[in-house]
């Protein structure tokens, strides 16, 4: 069941993330694009290692990349290893302090 009946603004997403008890705010983009600049309380699971990624199956996760795109082929390989994963879009959108 998703938190959402489409896909949330970034802003929707964070806030939704920052009111769910136990999630994990995931950023798949790569270790260089994270370390440029990351929203804070984000984990670094870059899409293609997200198979090493180690969470109760119960855990929401909130998944975001720079525009959306990434994220979203997060969210159907998160899902299909029963995860409960929501696309909450691409960074591009977010206007608050980064994490470096």
């Amino acid at each position: 069941m998703s938190l959402f009946s489409r896909r949330p603004s970034f802003q929707e997403g964070l806030e939704t993330f920052q009111k769910t008890p136990g999630a994990v705010l995931l950023d798949v983009r790569t270790p260089e694009e994270f370390a440029a600049g990351h929203v804070p309380e984000a984990v670094n699971a870059p899409l293609d290692a997200l198979e090493r990624i180690d969470y109760q199956q119960d855990t929401p996760l909130f998944v975001y990349c720079h525009s959306g795109a990434r994220s979203g082929r997060a969210c159907i390989l998160l899902e299909k290893a029963g995860y409960h994963a929501v696309n909450i879009g691409g960074i591009a959108e977010y206007t608050g302090r980064l994490d470096r």
